[in-house]
Order: C-alpha cells, then sequence, then structure tokens
C-alpha cells in the first residue's frame, strides 16, 4: 500500500525570523542620520526608512548597513527575492556582518529556497559552539531546509538531533516522523512515534506513520491496530479509515472492510480510489448490484484506476456484456501490463466470445508472465542467472 500519510507544511511555528541589529560608528552627525534610519525602522514606517537608508548609502557607500536594513525591511514585508540580493551585496563588503548571513539564510529558505540556504546555515554552524542556542537553532534549520527539498534522509539527523534538545516539541517530532518514513527508516518512525505519545497520547497522526511503518515492514496486524487507534483518536484523520478498510480487504475481510471505505468516502465523497475498493468489495461478496453504481462513479471522477475497469469488466462479463466488458478489460491491461488478472479474464471472455485462438493466446501470455515473475522472484533469492530454465529440473 502507498503512504497514507500526507505531507504536511511545518516551517511556520517551527522557524521564526531572527533579526540581528548591526552598529557602526559614524561620526556624530553621522550617527544622528542613522539613528533617524533606525528609529523609522523600528517605527515599522517602511517606506521612510527605506529612503533614510538609501540617503545614508549614498552619503557611504563603503558602508554595507544600509544594505542589511534595506534586505530586512524587505524580509519583513515577505519579499525575499528583494531582500536576497541586498544581503548578498551587504555580505560582499563585509561578511563578518553579525548576524547578517543568518538573515540571508532565512530569506533564502522562507523564498523557497532552501538548497541555498544550506551552505549559509552550514558556514554559521561550522562557527557556532556546539552545545549552544544557536548550534540548535541551525541544525533545525538545515534540517528543514533538507525537508522542503524532499531529502528526508539528509534531514533526519538534524531534524533528530533539534528534537533531542526540544524535548516538549510536538510538531517537530512529527516532522521528524515524516522524514523518516519517508526515507524507509521505519525503526526512527517508532521510535520517534513512542516519544510523540508520551507528549500526545491520543496523536491520530503519529499512529497513522506507526501504522506505515508496520504496514511497509509486513507487519499487517501492528499496522492495522494501529489505523485502528488512530481512527479512534480522530474519525475524521485524512485517510484513516481508508488505511483501515485497505488492509481489511488485503485480509479478504470484505464485509467489515465496506463500513471503512463508506466512512473515507463519508469524508471525502471524492475520493475514487476508496469508491473502486468499496466496489471491490461488493464484488468479492458477488454483489455486483452495489458494486456497478460505484465503480461507474468512481472511473468517470478518475479513469485511470485499473482495477476499477477490471471490476467492471467482471459484472458486465456476468450480465453477458460481451463487447463492453471486452473494453474495460482491454483498458485495464493498457493502464497495467503486468497485471495478468485482466488477462486471465480477458482469456476466459475470448472462450465465451467463440475466439478460442484469442482465448490460447491470452492464457499463453498469462502462462508467460508467471514464469517470467517467478524467475524474477528466483534471482532475487538466488542471484541472477540461477533461476531454472523450464526444461530444468527443480530441485
Amino acid at each position: 500500500m502507498g503512504s497514507v500519510g500526507m505531507k504536511r507544511v511545518v516551517f511556520a511555528g517551527i522557524v521564526s525570523v531572527a533579526v540581528a541589529a548591526t552598529s557602526w560608528g559614524q561620526g556624530a552627525q553621522a550617527g544622528s542620520s542613522r539613528q533617524t534610519a533606525l528609529a523609522l525602522e523600528q517605527q515599522n514606517k517602511i517606506g521612510e526608512a527605506e529612503a533614510a537608508w538609501r540617503a545614508w548609502s549614498k552619503l557611504h557607500p563603503a558602508d554595507p548597513e544600509p544594505y542589511a536594513h534595506l534586505g530586512l525591511l524587505e524580509a519583513r514585508q515577505e519579499h525575499y527575492a528583494e531582500a536576497i540580493p541586498l544581503y548578498r551585496r551587504a555580505l560582499r563588503m563585509n561578511p563578518n556582518v553579525p548576524g547578517l548571513r543568518l538573515n540571508l539564510g532565512l530569506a533564502l529558505f522562507k523564498g523557497g529556497r532552501p538548497k541555498e540556504a544550506i551552505p549559509e546555515f552550514n558556514a554559521l554552524l561550522k562557527a557556532a559552539p556546539p552545545d549552544s542556542p544557536e548550534a540548535q537553532r541551525l541544525r533545525l534549520l538545515i534540517g528543514m531546509a533538507y525537508y522542503g527539498l524532499g531529502e528526508y534522509s539528509e534531514a533526519v539527523p538534524y531534524l533528530r538531533e533539534a528534537a533531542a534538545h526540544d524535548k516538549q516539541n510536538l510538531e517537530l517530532r512529527l516532522t521528524l516522523a515524516h522524514s523518516c518514513m519517508w526515507s524507509k527508516q521505519y525503526s526512527c518512525v517508532m521510535d520517534t512515534y513512542r516519544e510523540i505519545l508520551t507528549l500526545n497520547a491520543e496523536s491520530a497522526e503519529a499512529d497513522m506513520l506507526a501504522g506505515e511503518a508496520l504496514d511497509a515492514t509486513r507487519d499487517d496486524m501492528g499496522a492495522l491496530a494501529q489505523f485502528q487507534a488512530a481512527e479512534k483518536a480522530n474519525p475524521k484523520e485524512p485517510f484513516v479509515h481508508f488505511a483501515v478498510g485497505y488492509l481489511l480487504l488485503t485480509q479478504k475481510r470484505y464485509a467489515d472492510a465496506i463500513p471503512e471505505f463508506e466512512a473515507d468516502l463519508e469524508n471525502d465523497p471524492s475520493h475514487a480510489q476508496a469508491r473502486v475498493y468499496l466496489a471491490d468489495c461488493y464484488v468479492h461478496l458477488e454483489d455486483n448490484k452495489h458494486a456497478q453504481p460505484e465503480l461507474e462513479r468512481a472511473l468517470k471522477s478518475d479513469p485511470s484506476i485499473e482495477l476499477g475497469h477490471l471490476d467492471l469488466g467482471i459484472i458486465y462479463a456476468a450480465e453477458g456484456r460481451n463487447e463492453d466488458a471486452l473494453a474495460q478489460y482491454l483498458t485495464a491491461i493498457r493502464q497495467n501490463p503486468k497485471d495478468t488478472d485482466p488477462h486471465w479474464r480477458l482469456s476466459r471472455l475470448y472462450q465465451a466470445m467463440g475466439q478460442p485462438e484469442k482465448a490460447r493466446a491470452e492464457a499463453a501470455l498469462v502462462g508467460t508472465m508467471k514464469k517470467q515473475s517467478y524467475q524474477n522472484v528466483y534471482e532475487q533469492i538466488s542471484g541472477p542467472g540461477n533461476a531454472p530454465h523450464a526444461d530444468q529440473p527443480r530441485q
């Protein structure tokens, strides 16, 4: 089963912009003009402050401070694209201005350019005392930047370190758990899940993540228990009923799965995949009367679901609508050529339609596909080239 968790935007609330005040000695009269610019900035008179800093810059073209503050004013308005070149210009003039590189990194990060932010944060991290609050904050920023890039393996060690120094941060642990999940570090998911439970014993999202990790490691019963715990904690949690229903379906507990898919559709009537699985349960229970309208509605919404076409073909064939069944099976095959089931059913359909040659061709294709599947599995176990040939006796 694919991931039933949903990616979450977590930047806001975890990272806050820090602005560094810088100071330069420029003489009494110059200092007075500078103080005016600073006062306007502190009063949030953006336009007047910008004008004052630009005037100051004309008088002192070698001074990086105006560009640093102009960048800050742009960042406060969330004009990060405009802030970045101003910060960079100030850094070229003086790379040692306190706080300037951090503000550049934050502008890149918040401006949707996390890849460029990481080197800035790393440079600051190397210079920071290892156990200082500054170092912890930078590790969090680097972890979140990797998270934003979808590079979850790289994010995990930074987020884990940040979480270790922030014992009460539930949101951070959820982000860490997601990163572990999406980088297939399932033991990390479970470790983080246990930490989350100490902060919130009723976290449906944490239960979902634990369920996904157990599902990925083929612990179906454990996964089902976690999904059911999530369902109990929050019946409106996205995909929770779908996850429970899917596992019940894979265990052939079709009657038990039906109310789960119905509950999922109550939460999200547009979820075509859930509607197809609901119908599939009815097909297995030989209740085509309920299955058919669900399949037709689902495929009208999303015609790309192979199982929907396969099941609809089964229903049409049972009704003697052979041409309609043929169209559905062929569509299913186009969508997933490696699935043997529609080929096998197509073989039976051709036989019923009086086309034995086509029936034999499909049956032979199914045999070849299954033999190839067997060989692939054998090679995974024994190594390439070790699978027995058709004429080779099996031990």
